[in-house]
């Protein structure tokens, strides 16, 4: 039960959400997750700020998921986040924050696991 939750500078085109939608399904697997229960959510145009600059080029991913997070995995999806990002819209690795956090209760379809 993942949710990414991205934050991203630049306007993204339909092309660009929908590439980045696939790009961060088939990385989810990095944390040992499916993308049939990926849920992602793109805010674009959004005014990010980074020490005391409005960046130009930018972006925060949240992720979260059911059940506990290893940083390894972290690690490796980090990497794929980046990379997606830099392919889909051009945001360098040096502009974009990235959390993790596994939650014990989490709700779907009227009930929790």
């Amino acid at each position: 039960m993942p949710f990414i939750d991205c934050k991203i500078t630049k306007k993204l085109t339909d092309e660009q959400k929908e590439k980045l939608k696939s790009g961060l399904g088939a990385a989810i697997s990095n944390m040992h997750k499916p993308e049939s229960y990926l849920m992602v959510g793109i805010c674009d145009g959004y005014d990010l700020f980074f020490a005391g600059k409005k960046l130009q080029s930018g972006a925060f991913v949240d992720i979260r998921a059911f059940g506990e997070v290893n940083p390894q995995d972290c690690n490796k999806m980090t990497a794929a986040v980046c990379r997606i990002l830099s392919d889909c819209a051009g945001i360098e690795s040096s502009g974009v924050y990235i959390t993790y956090e596994g939650y014990r209760n989490w709700g779907w379809d009227g009930g929790n696991f």
